[in-house]
């Protein structure tokens, strides 16, 4: 349980937390004296200042990364191995702070955040054993006369730009396999949020050797555009927005460096009259609030039978209704906190608004609520028309909307009618439906009487719009790693003669 005196210690460890970035092993003040002031989104305070960095800055971390890649790739995987499993204990150890951090800086609940940091170093932990059991096809001839094998080597350097959302989570999905491959990384934060990844280098320090890991602090017009172009930087990795992921893929373009993008979502909910209603409704109003819907694959756009659609709906306002709102760093507990921002609520409530002008109503919330942060309240909206924003944009708040269906191809029709493609769920009892369902849903995840339930040994993938970069699984270490195809010719044996690929004939047939 996390006390009052951990928010206190967490407190703490941010004043002190070095406000620099982290190149060569160190912390280094920016070329710029340029700075960013982040706040506490559920109070609109300030929590400090970082540095914006310069291209100067990235260069200084890509030429770190850059000399130690030699000594870091020629590790064997054990050694490489034994660092991920360091890195994952220091986490482990300093779970509840790293927690608290998150929730103060992210604004989420703290229950959420504290189920985050168990994700990290698990993370961790598999890629740490993935990379040594990683297979490649067997060694054989399959070439008369020539021996061939496949060698699984790092890429390079690679930039990763991690979003303000999951700070911490996502950073570990990104450094567990580009470190395990062989590869070094120069990370970029949120700067909104990017204190519990400067605690993580902090505690880690003596662990990583210098240069493996650098962090640069800054804007991602700046710092993220700068490693997409960098032409020392072999692959760039982003998981943010679709805009985001189209600009690193344009200026990443210019280098031909491989881009890899976990991007936006709109996951439809699909529930089918036989599905069981109050589970559904729990894990819709979980899975759609948790971390004030601020999450690619929120349970948010639900898509309903018409003949249960408003047995769900009553529930799911119900659950909306009895969710506490409040700072997460407060005395009481609270399960929905602020939103990012100013203008991510401002955006919330412009889409509720234009979800009413396109005939939509709002069942409850849908109100700016007076007061410091920056709240917006859990918010059901029904009556949503195909089409319109609210049926086809992410609105990355906490509001879930509701659509109806009569049949099954309608249902399936409806739930594709977006352009984004990552995370889905189906609620029914027929299991023949749930395989026929989930085989029509064009998503990188389909989940079945369940959402936004996630496992280290499965990928995390999106389609269309949502990008096309794997997380988790052996897949994602795939994605960080190259193949090269080594063919050794074996020479003829003494006293042997040279075969051909042609039929020979036996001497009875001369």
């Amino acid at each position: 349980m996390i006390t009052t005196d951990v928010f206190a210690d967490a407190q703490s460890r941010l004043a002190g937390l070095p406000r620099a970035h982290f190149i060569n092993g160190a912390f280094v003040s920016s070329e710029s004296a340029a700075e960013i002031t982040v706040l506490n989104p559920a109070t609109g305070t300030s929590l400090g200042t970082i540095p914006n960095g310069t291209t100067a800055d990235v260069d200084a971390a890509v030429k770190s990364a850059r000399a130690a890649f030699g000594d870091w790739s020629r590790r064997t995987p054990g050694d490489r191995a034994e660092v991920l499993f360091a890195l994952a204990d220091v986490v482990d150890a300093n779970r509840d702070v790293l927690a608290a951090m998150e929730s103060i800086n992210v604004g989420k609940p703290i229950d959420a955040a504290v189920e985050e940091i168990p994700v990290v170093s698990d993370c961790l932990r598999f890629m740490a054993g993935a990379a040594r059991t990683a297979q490649a096809p067997a060694t054989a001839q399959y070439a008369p006369g020539t021996m061939s094998y496949v060698r699984r080597e790092p890429v390079g350097v690679v930039g990763a730009i991690v979003p303000w959302n999951f700070p911490l989570m996502m950073a570990a999905w990104k450094i567990a396999p580009i470190l395990a491959g062989g590869n070094t990384l120069v990370l970029k934060p949120s700067q909104l949020t990017p204190f519990s990844i400067l605690a993580l280098v902090d505690l880690a320090s003596e662990i990583l050797p210098p240069g493996v890991l650098n962090v640069v602090l800054g804007r991602g017009s700046d710092i993220g555009d700068a490693l997409s172009r960098h032409p020392d930087i072999d692959m760039v990795a982003l998981t943010g927005s679709t805009r985001s992921g189209q600009l690193v893929a344009q200026s990443a373009a210019a280098t031909i460096k491989r881009v890899h993008l976990e991007l936006g979502g709109k996951a439809p909910i699909v529930v089918f009259p036989d599905a069981d209603l109050d589970a559904a409704a729990d894990t819709i109003v979980a899975a759609g609030y948790t971390n004030a819907g601020q999450d690619c694959g929120a349970a948010t756009r639900v898509i309903c039978h018409s003949s249960v659609s408003e047995a769900l709906t009553q529930r799911l306002v119900s659950g909306a209704d009895a969710l506490t709102m409040g700072d997460p760093g407060g005395p009481d507990a609270v399960q929905l906190g602020p939103l990012i921002s100013a203008s991510s609520r401002d955006r919330v409530a412009s889409m509720v608004e234009q979800a009413r002008l396109d005939g939509a109503v709002v069942a409850t919330g849908g109100v700016v609520p007076d007061g410091p942060g920056f709240f917006y309240p859990a918010t059901v909206v029904t009556n949503v028309a195909p089409g319109t924003e609210m049926a086809r944009e992410e609105v990355f708040g906490p509001v879930i909307s509701v659509e109806t269906f009569t049949s099954e191809s309608e249902a399936i029709s409806k739930a594709n009618d977006v352009e984004y493609g990552l995370a889905s769920s189906v609620w029914t009892k027929d299991q023949g439906r749930a395989l026929r369902v989930t085989e029509a849903l064009d998503f990188g995840t389909v989940w079945v009487n369940s959402h936004l339930v996630g496992a280290t040994e499965m990928p995390w993938v999106g389609f269309g719009r949502s990008g096309y970069g794997r997380d988790n699984s052996i897949y994602a270490l795939d994605d960080y790693c190259r193949t090269k195809h080594v063919m050794h010719a074996m020479g003829e044996p003494e006293g042997v003669k040279q075969f051909t690929s042609g039929p020979t004939k036996k001497d009875s047939d001369d």
